[in-house]
């Protein structure tokens, strides 16, 4: 994967179940044993790892916006989550 390339990567903001995915497959590829359970999507939902750790958010589409699924203030949290989980 082209990922393991990017040696400082630490953390992968995944914008959608079908991103979450994608990211455990991508964890997968770079050598880290999958979870047991596999972690299911959420808002929020969180995985971390030795190499890489897995954040999940609603996708920013209308469809969650205008609804109010996600509103700036949760993308704000993820946001900052996913940076503090990068400067680990």
């Amino acid at each position: 994967a082209e990922v393991a390339l990017l040696e400082r990567v630490r953390v992968v903001l995944c914008l959608g179940s079908i991103a979450w995915g994608a990211g455990l497959k991508l964890r997968a590829a770079l050598g880290d044993p999958p979870p047991r359970p596999q972690p299911r999507f959420d808002h929020g939902a969180e995985l971390g790892g030795e190499r890489l750790a897995l954040l999940g958010s609603f996708h920013p589409s209308q469809q969650n916006t205008f609804t109010g699924r996600l509103v700036p203030e949760m993308l704000d949290a993820v946001l900052r989550r996913a940076r503090e989980l990068g400067e680990r």
